[in-house]
């Protein structure tokens, strides 16, 4: 049996003892609801539409702070990567970054860009950004000086050199910063919404289960759910590409 086949199957087998463990009251209904409940529920909502503006802005917000922090983390890291002395002073800090909360600067964010949109990608551009520069440094530090010394002998520009040689030998490496990014945007968007927003999908989350409405809370969350997967599993694909590339 192949890997992703077996993936599945715990999966389905997961998924299929909740929902005896569910139907069998072994777990109370108003502890959880039994997974398919929870995947009608969730088509009910997409179809009604009753959650589009929360979903919509949760998933713009991921966008948005997913890109920035790539972006940021990359040019980051480059800048760091030219600067030894900066590089040294630095990467003791950023190897103990993620132990830090980061969510104890939301009061910070709060007062620097009010209650709303901004502070939630502030706070989560701040949580995925320093993966994307670590990652950058990490695919630098790992070109080949051939490919260097070969773009010299054929004399080609820097930035040339930089788009054509540099960055695909680097990509591999460059992507797992992405990677990662994109799950701590996830993180840091969903999570903030609770305490910092009005709207959102963290938002309608905490409203349902103060209200004790069990359905639409485990719905929300069975969407957050699979849109991470799916957007995981493309982006593992990518990934399995690159580095079946670097390594031949």
């Amino acid at each position: 049996m192949s890997e992703s086949w077996l993936r599945i199957l715990v999966v389905a087998l997961l998924i299929g003892l909740v929902e005896l463990m569910s139907r069998t009251g072994v777990i109370p209904l108003q502890v959880m609801i039994p997974p398919s409940q929870m995947v009608v529920e969730l088509g009910w909502i997409l179809a009604s539409g009753e959650f589009a503006n929360d979903i919509v802005l949760s998933f713009t917000n991921v966008a948005i702070a997913a890109l920035l922090s790539v972006l940021i983390g990359f040019v980051a890291g480059l800048v760091i990567h030219s600067l030894p002395s900066l590089r040294d002073a630095l990467e003791p800090l950023l190897a103990s970054y993620y132990a830090i909360p980061t969510f104890v600067f939301y009061p910070i964010f709060i007062t620097l860009f009010g209650v709303g949109s901004a502070s939630i990608i502030a706070i989560a551009i701040l949580l995925a950004v320093v993966s994307m520069i670590t990652a950058t440094l990490n695919g630098v530090d790992r070109i080949p000086r051939v490919l260097r010394k070969t773009a010299q002998v054929y004399r080609m520009p820097r930035l040339k050199t930089a788009l054509l040689i540099e960055l695909p030998a680097a990509a591999p490496y460059l992507f797992t910063g992405v990677k990662l990014s994109v799950a701590y945007a996830f993180i840091g968007v969903i999570a903030s919404e609770f305490i910092l927003s009005g709207a959102g999908i963290g938002y309608a989350i905490a409203y349902a289960y103060n209200n004790f409405e069990n359905r639409h809370m485990y719905a929300l969350m069975l969407l957050i759910l699979v849109t991470v997967t799916i957007v995981n599993t493309a982006l593992n694909h990518i990934d399995r590409r690159l580095q079946a590339r670097r390594q031949r």
